[in-house]
């Protein structure tokens, strides 16, 4: 079933600035050369160890990668006479690589500095062990490059279920999504939510940095959740499971599912998720009914279809 447009992106670069903010506290990064190159880009989004390049071979040398100096290429140019080694990093730096990454939190060359510099080429370094850092690191870059959009709704943790809820202006998005709140459910993103699809081709909803956290409340003003209902009412990100769309009585009577036999999806980066109609009206309880919907679907996921059982009681009984 289409939707509202999505604001649609997938990153065409990630810089360096980029990078080091996604894992400053992640991967335990620092700068060591200031905020020198911070704008060169990551065209390749994986780690590279240079240690045959640091021997001076330099065919098929992957230039576009993140260059890490773990404990092995840190030992070998400790143990060159200083001219050979400065001439090994001058060779490197060169290459128009994005950055270097020094593990293990390994003291840094005198050289490498003025090099960087030379070069605009930055300098990081990390106190994680080199393997888990190659590791961790393809993981921050797999989400900076992953396809994201931008789509006007409100998104929750229900009984364990991602809920997104979608709507018209004046519909009663975020005072359902405040009754589930002190029902004990968890806010992810109010009003604009921020969706990417990971390497599994699953989607995940998240709020924008900038107003993660916060909602607005037709009346009240702007409220900031864990000040008032505690930590435990927010979530960082969380998969999107279900999609509740609300409507105007009369615009979701063509569209309403009485026996939940339809099978509803909606689509966003390509990733198909069941949706569910619920038609507003004075004095319809949306904050029970949203709760009972991600209930609905929690018993659904175990394999358990309440419309496939009273069928197959109905026909029980006619055949008796």
């Amino acid at each position: 079933m289409a939707g509202p447009k999505q604001s649609q992106a997938r990153p065409s670069r990630v810089t360096v600035g980029q990078f080091f903010e996604a894992g400053r506290e992640r991967l335990g990064l620092e700068l060591v050369t200031g905020r020198i190159g911070l704008r060169r880009v990551i065209v390749e989004p994986v780690a590279h160890r240079p240690g045959l390049a640091l021997s001076g071979f330099y065919r098929h040398f992957a230039h576009k990668r993140i260059q890490v100096i773990g404990m092995a290429e840190f030992e070998y140019l400790s143990s060159m006479p200083e001219v050979q080694r400065v001439q090994r990093l001058e060779e490197l730096f060169a290459k128009k690589i994005p950055c270097i990454v020094f593990t293990r939190g390994k003291r840094i060359f005198p050289e490498v500095e003025r090099l960087a510099k030379r070069n605009n080429v930055c300098v990081l370094r990390t106190n994680m062990v080199t393997r888990h850092f190659v590791h961790s690191v393809s993981f921050v870059l797999e989400e900076l490059y992953a396809p994201r959009c931008k789509v006007h709704g409100t998104m929750l943790e229900v009984a364990g279920v991602g809920v997104f809820i979608e709507g018209a202006a004046g519909l009663g998005k975020s005072e359902t999504a405040l009754g589930l709140i002190k029902r004990g459910h968890a806010l992810v993103a109010d009003d604009l939510t921020q969706f990417r699809r990971d390497s599994n081709n699953t989607l995940l909803g998240s709020a924008l940095p900038v107003t993660q956290y916060f909602m607005e409340i037709r009346g009240i003003g702007i409220i900031h959740v864990p000040s008032i209902f505690g930590v435990a009412a927010v979530r960082g990100e969380k998969q999107v499971d279900l999609v509740v769309t609300l409507k105007r009585q009369g615009e979701a009577d063509a569209e309403l599912d009485r026996t939940g036999m339809d099978d509803l999806r909606r689509e966003f980066l390509g990733v198909e998720v069941p949706q569910l109609v619920i038609p507003v009206a004075l004095g319809r309880d949306l904050v029970n009914l949203v709760e009972t919907a991600a209930q609905e679907h929690k018993v659904r996921s175990s394999g358990f279809v309440a419309v496939s059982e009273l069928e197959s009681r109905i026909k029980r009984h006619h055949s008796t």
